[in-house]
């Protein structure tokens, strides 16, 4: 089915950002492992597959739209120096992520792509409930509890 040029266009600026996302929240999980944080290597690492399944979505999308997915481009990482600013750098990400999937969505509805804004729909979903929601009281928890008792709690078995 041939797809509209703006949305396969937007579609691959999202698929970017998935495989952005799955290549920081690799980079995390395995420092989160090399510090002895196992609890936190095995959530992130987790975080990392299921942004491969987002961009599997999109790949398949793109695909049925008749284009092309570019999977050679990256938006720049930003990997923490420290568990904490780690957690942030990747809650800003996924903010950008969700950003940007609501605007695709408008798109969709727009170009009357409404099987391409049902997609979306799941993975801005997951994004804003799971992904986002899990971030934020990660970080709550370091405010509430402190840093060095956050931490101590994420060691797990290992």
């Amino acid at each position: 089915m041939k797809g509209h040029a703006e949305v396969i266009d937007a579609l691959n600026r999202l698929l970017t950002n998935e495989l952005t996302a799955m290549d920081q929240y690799f980079v995390h999980a395995r420092m989160y492992e090399d510090w002895g944080l196992n609890e936190l290597y095995e959530r992130i690492n987790h975080e990392s597959d299921d942004e491969r399944v987002h961009a599997s979505k999109l790949i398949q999308r793109i695909l049925f739209l008749e284009g092309t997915p570019d999977v050679a481009s990256r938006g720049p990482l930003t990997i923490g120096k420290d568990t904490q600013q780690m957690l942030q750098n990747d809650l800003q990400y996924e903010y950008k992520v969700a950003e940007d999937l609501r605007q695709v969505i408008a798109l969709c509805e727009q170009k009357g792509d409404f099987q391409t804004r049902d997609v979306l729909g799941v993975l801005l979903e997951e994004t804003e409930s799971d992904h986002m929601y899990w971030l934020e009281k990660q970080l709550r928890l370091i405010d509430r509890m402190g840093l060095a008792n956050y931490l101590q709690s994420k060691i797990g078995t290992g």
